[in-house]
């Protein structure tokens, strides 16, 4: 199957600034993974800095943290794997 790019193109990250634990932190990701992670959020009725604190949670205790923006992103992708995230291609 030939490769093709993606349908809403390439783009490079969109830095946001978020609150977690009452501090201020910035995150660089893609806009698809913003649209994932704010569709994720919707879905369980939270505010999109409650679900990235939580996710946070889980990246601190892991055995060998990955910076944020990367457990976000693998996060994302496990969800989306497992069939827990809706299509965010637009």
């Amino acid at each position: 199957m030939p490769l093709a790019p993606p349908s809403t193109g390439f783009a490079g990250p969109v830095k946001r600034s978020v609150t977690i634990a009452g501090h201020q932190t910035s995150i660089s990701l893609e806009p698809v993974f913003w649209r994932a992670l704010e569709g994720a959020a919707a879905v369980r009725a939270l505010p999109l800095n409650a679900l990235i604190a939580e996710i946070d949670a889980l990246r601190i205790v892991a055995p060998d943290p990955p910076n944020l923006a990367s457990a976000l992103r693998s996060w994302l992708f496990a969800e989306a794997a497992a069939g827990n995230i809706e299509n965010v291609s637009q």
